[in-house]
C-alpha cells in the first residue's frame, strides 16, 4: 500500500467511506480539535470490560484504600502514556504503528504490528462476549451466536466507514453512556452502608495492589499502539499538550469511574458478583435494563476503536489490501473468536490483561526516547534522519532495544500463566512494566547517542 498522500478532501464528512489507510494524511484533509480526543477516549473507555476489571481487586481480597489507590495509580500512569502517544500523529499523520517504522525500520517495524494485530483482535473478542453476554439477558431467547454476529455486523460498520464516523459515534457515546452509568453510580451511591461494611479477610496487600496496577495500566496503556490513529487528521500545528491533555483526561476519568463502579457493584453482588453483567443487572434493580444497554452500547463503543486499528495494523504490513477489506476480515476473525472463548473468559481475563502491557511497555520506551528525548522532530536534520530509518529494512537501536526490554523484563513477570524467578522471590510482585519501557528506552538513548557521536565515514 502506498504512503503517498490521498487526494481526497474527506474533510469531517462522516457518510463515506474513509479513503485512507496506511497513507499519510494530506495537508487539504486534515481537520478537527483536540478536544476531539476528549469525547473519543471517554466514550471508548465507559465499557463493561473497565467494570469487570474493577471487580478483581474485590475477587482478590483487596480492601477499599488499596483497590482505590491502585485503581488511581495505574490508570495515572497508563492515561499519560496513551496521552503522548496520541501526540505524535499530527506531526507524523499516519497510524501509530506507521510512526513505529522510524524506529524499528520497514521489516522490523512488522513485529510490533503483529503483536498490536493480535492484541486488538483480542480485545474485540473480549468485549464482544460481554456485548453478546448483555444481550442475552434482555433477550433470552437470542442465542449466543445470534447475539455476537449481531454485534460484529454493527461494529464492522463503523470500522468500515472508518475515522469521521468513529469520532461522531464516540462523541454521541460519551453522552449517552455518561448519562446511564450516572445512574447506575445514584443507585450504588445510594447503599453506601453496605459498601462500607466490607472488610475483607487480611491478604498480602503489596503484591495485589501491584497486580491491581499492572492490570489497570495495562486495560488503559495498551491504547497507546491505537492512539495515533485517531489524531493523525489533526493540523500539525495544534498543540501537542492539548492533546495529551484531553486524551489523558478522557480515558483517565472514564476508566476510573467504571473500575470503582464495578468494584462497588461486586461488594454489593456478593456471590452474584463472579458474573460482573448479572451482578450488574441485579444490582441495579429496577433500572437492570438501562445498565445492561449500557454494557452492550460501551461494547460497540470500545470495538468499533478495536477493529479499525486492526485494520491498521494489518496495512502496516504493506498487504496490498483496501483498508475497508482488512477491517471486514477482522471482524469475521472476531466473531470466530468470540464464539471460541465466550466459555472461560472470566479466568483468563485477568492474565490477558497482564500479558497484553509486557510488550507495549518496551515499545514505548523506544517511541518515547526516539520522539521526547532526542528531541530532533521537527528540524530539517531529524525528519531526514528519520525518514531515512522508515526506508531501512531494520533499524538495529530501536528493534534491539525493544527485543532486550522485553527479554530482561521476563523473570519480573507474575501470572498464572508464567511468574518470572525474581517475581517468585518479591512474593509475587509484578514489575515487568517498569523494568521493560525502563531498560528499552536507556538501551536506546545509549545506542543512538553512540552512533550518533561516529563520524559520518564511519557509518557506511
Amino acid at each position: 500500500m502506498s504512503t503517498q498522500p490521498v487526494s481526497s478532501r474527506y474533510g469531517g464528512r462522516v457518510f463515506r467511506v474513509e479513503p485512507y489507510g496506511i497513507e499519510r494524511i494530506a495537508d487539504a484533509d486534515r481537520h478537527g480539535s483536540a478536544r476531539s480526543q476528549f469525547t473519543l477516549w471517554l466514550g471508548s473507555n465507559l465499557t463493561i470490560a473497565d467494570f469487570a476489571l474493577g471487580a478483581l481487586p474485590i475477587a482478590l481480597g483487596m480492601p477499599w484504600s488499596y483497590t482505590i489507590a491502585a485503581i488511581l495509580v495505574g490508570n495515572l500512569v497508563g492515561g499519560l502514556a496513551l496521552g503522548l502517544c496520541a501526540a505524535m500523529g499530527p506531526v507524523y499523520g499516519v497510524p501509530q504503528l506507521m510512526i513505529g517504522r522510524h524506529t524499528f525500520g520497514r521489516v522490523g517495524g512488522y513485529l510490533p504490528a503483529a503483536l498490536n494485530y493480535f492484541s486488538t483482535i483480542g480485545w474485540f473478542a473480549v468485549n464482544n462476549i460481554l456485548g453478546t453476554f448483555g444481550l442475552r439477558i434482555l433477550f433470552p431467547a437470542l442465542s449466543f451466536w445470534e447475539g455476537a454476529l449481531l454485534l460484529v455486523v454493527l461494529q464492522g460498520l463503523l470500522a468500515i466507514y472508518g475515522h469521521n464516523l468513529i469520532h461522531a459515534y464516540e462523541r454521541i457515546m460519551s453522552v449517552v453512556l455518561g448519562v446511564l452509568f450516572a445512574i447506575v453510580s445514584v443507585i450504588v451511591v445510594m447503599r453506601h452502608g453496605a459498601l462500607g461494611a466490607y472488610h475483607p479477610a487480611a491478604a498480602p496487600e503489596w503484591p495485589l495492589f501491584l497486580i491491581m496496577v499492572s492490570a489497570a495500566f495495562s486495560y488503559i496503556g495498551s491504547w497507546g499502539p491505537y492512539a495515533s490513529d485517531y489524531s493523525r487528521y489533526l493540523n500539525k500545528a495544534t498543540p501537542r499538550r492539548k492533546i495529551i491533555g484531553y486524551s489523558f483526561w478522557g480515558a483517565f476519568l472514564a476508566s476510573v469511574w467504571l473500575e470503582c463502579l464495578g468494584a462497588a457493584v461486586t461488594v454489593l453482588a456478593g456471590a452474584a458478583g463472579n458474573n460482573s453483567i448479572v451482578a450488574l443487572h441485579d444490582v441495579t434493580g429496577d433500572f437492570g435494563t438501562l445498565a445492561v444497554i449500557a454494557i452492550i452500547l460501551g461494547g460497540t463503543a470500545a470495538d468499533a476503536l478495536n477493529l479499525y486499528s486492526n485494520a491498521l495494523s494489518a496495512g502496516a504490513f504493506d498487504i496490498r489490501v483496501p483498508r475497508w477489506g482488512l477491517a471486514l476480515f477482522a471482524a469475521a476473525l472476531g466473531l470466530f473468536l468470540s464464539l471460541l472463548g465466550a466459555g472461560a473468559f472470566e479466568q483468563n481475563y485477568e492474565n490477558f490483561l497482564l500479558l497484553l502491557g509486557y510488550w507495549i511497555t518496551p515499545w514505548m520506551g523506544v517511541l518515547f526516547a526516539d520522539f521526547y528525548l532526542r528531541r530532533q522532530t521537527g528540524t530539517a536534520g531529524g525528519e531526514a534522519e528519520k525518514r531515512g530509518r522508515e526506508r531501512q529494512r531494520v533499524y538495529l537501536p530501536g528493534l534491539v532495544s525493544f527485543l532486550a526490554g522485553f527479554a530482561l523484563s521476563t523473570p519480573f513477570m507474575s501470572s498464572t500463566w508464567y511468574t518470572g524467578f525474581i517475581a517468585k522471590a518479591l512474593g509475587g510482585v509484578d514489575l515487568t512494566f517498569s523494568v521493560g519501557f525502563l531498560v528499552a528506552l536507556i538501551t536506546y538513548l545509549l545506542w543512538t547517542r553512540w552512533t550518533d557521536a561516529w563520524p559520518s565515514s564511519r557509518r557506511t
